[in-house]
C-alpha cells in the first residue's frame, strides 16, 4: 500500500451521526427518489414513523442485518448481475454514505469523474477531448502525406480492471476505510454491508450506492499511484475504466506495466488482459460511451444497440409508448455530444413506424 503522512487526519464518533433521526430522515428521502410509486416504497410509508425509529434503534444497539440481496440479471445490451437490496437496507446505505462521502471526497483525484457531484460521463468526456488536444498539440497530423486530418499524433492507454465490482478484496478496503475512520461500530456497519454479499471475502453489489462509493475510495489508491508515482499528468478514470495519454508509445507501455503491478500487489485486482491496450489517438479511443477521434465523435455502437432493444420492446407490447418516449429522451440528451443528426432521424423514424395509433404525437 502507498505510505501516508502520519499526520492524516482521521475521523472518531462518526456512528451516532448515522443514526441520528434526521440523517435517517434525509437518507430516507434521498432513496425514495424516482421510486416513490414503488409498492415497497408505499409499503415502507404506510408507517412511517414507526419504521424509521424501529431502523435508528437497530442501528443504535447494534442489532441491525441487512436483507439477504435479491439477484436479478439486467441486458441493455451487456448483461450484468444486479444486486437489489431491500428499501429499508438503502436508506442506511444512505446513512452511511451521508457521513463519510466529504470525508473521503476530497481526497479523490479532479479527474475521477464517476458518481461525484459536479462530475460525470460528460465531465469526463469534456476532460478527455482538453487533455487529447494537448498531447497531440492541437491536432498537429503524423505525416504531411496523409490526407486524414484525424492521423495526428499521441497515445493512449485505455484501460479496464478485470471483474472489477467482482474482485473487490473486503479486507483491503476495510483498510483503505481504517486509515480515516478510527470509529469501530461505523466500520462494523460497513463490514455487514460488505459481508451481505454471497462472497464473503470479495466482491461488492452492483447496483448499491455504497459500491459505487467504495469503488471510488478502492480505486483512489490507483489514482494516487498515477498522478503522483508514475506523475502521468493525463489521466482520467470513471469507475473501473480509465484513460493515459500522452506522446510517446512507450512511456505510455512502461505505465501499463507497473500499473498492472501496483494493482496486482496492492488491491489484489489487474487490468482486464484484452480490454486494456495502448492505441494510436488517430484509431479513435472508446471512452464513456463515445468514440473519440480529433475532428468528430460517434457513439459506441451498444449505445445504438440499447436503442434499438427499447424499440423492439415496445413493438413486441412489452413496455409502453410513455417508457419508449421517456428512454428515447435520455439517449438523445446523451447523442447530441455525439456527430449523430443523421442516426438521430433514423431511429426517430423507426419510433414513428412503431408507433400505435393511439398514441400522442412525437415532438
Amino acid at each position: 500500500m502507498p505510505r501516508h503522512p502520519p499526520t492524516m487526519k482521521s475521523y472518531k464518533y462518526l456512528y451516532p451521526k448515522i443514526y441520528s433521526i434526521r440523517n435517517l430522515c434525509i437518507a430516507y428521502r434521498n432513496a425514495r427518489k424516482h421510486k416513490t410509486k414503488k409498492e415497497y416504497v408505499i409499503e415502507f410509508e404506510s408507517n412511517l414513523r414507526e419504521n424509521l425509529l424501529q431502523l435508528q434503534k437497530e442501528l443504535k444497539e447494534e442489532t441491525y442485518k441487512p436483507e439477504p440481496l435479491k439477484i436479478f440479471i439486467l441486458r441493455d445490451p451487456k448483461t450484468r448481475k444486479i444486486s437489489k437490496s431491500a428499501f429499508r437496507d438503502r436508506i442506511v446505505h444512505h446513512a452511511i454514505h451521508q457521513v463519510i462521502e466529504q470525508i473521503f471526497d476530497k481526497r479523490f483525484i479532479y479527474d475521477s469523474c464517476a458518481n461525484r457531484k459536479g462530475k460525470g460521463n460528460l465531465f469526463a468526456l469534456k476532460r478527455f477531448y482538453k487533455f487529447k488536444k494537448e498531447v497531440s498539440k492541437s491536432g498537429k497530423v503524423l505525416s504531411d502525406f496523409t490526407k486524414d486530418n484525424n492521423y495526428v499524433v499521441g497515445y493512449c492507454l485505455k484501460a479496464d480492471i478485470k471483474h472489477y465490482f467482482q474482485d473487490v478484496n473486503q479486507n483491503v478496503l476495510i483498510s483503505i476505510l481504517r486509515r480515516k475512520i478510527k470509529d469501530e461500530k461505523t466500520i462494523n456497519l460497513i463490514n455487514k454491508i460488505l459481508k451481505n454479499y454471497p462472497d464473503k471475502e470479495k466482491g461488492m453489489p452492483l447496483g448499491n450506492l455504497t459500491s459505487q462509493f467504495f469503488a471510488n475510495v478502492y480505486l483512489n489508491e490507483l489514482d494516487q499511484f498515477v498522478k503522483h508515482k508514475l506523475k502521468a499528468k493525463y489521466y482520467i478514470r470513471y469507475v473501473d475504466d480509465f484513460v493515459i495519454l500522452h506522446e510517446n508509445e512507450i512511456q505510455v507501455k512502461v505505465w501499463k506495466f507497473y500499473i498492472n503491478k501496483f494493482l496486482k500487489e496492492n488491491l489484489k485486482i489487474e487490468l482486464h488482459p484484452e480490454k486494456s491496450r495502448v492505441i494510436p489517438l488517430s484509431r479513435g479511443i472508446d471512452f464513456v460511451g463515445f468514440r473519440t477521434f480529433y475532428y468528430f465523435r460517434l457513439l459506441r455502437k451498444r449505445n445504438i444497440k440499447k436503442m434499438q432493444i427499447k424499440i423492439k420492446l415496445f413493438k413486441e407490447g412489452k413496455i409502453s409508448y410513455e417508457k419508449l418516449l421517456e428512454s428515447f429522451h435520455g439517449w438523445q440528451a446523451y447523442a447530441k455530444w455525439a456527430n449523430s443528426h443523421k442516426l438521430k432521424e433514423k431511429v426517430l423514424n423507426k419510433i414513428k413506424e412503431a408507433r400505435a395509433p393511439q398514441s400522442p404525437k412525437l415532438e
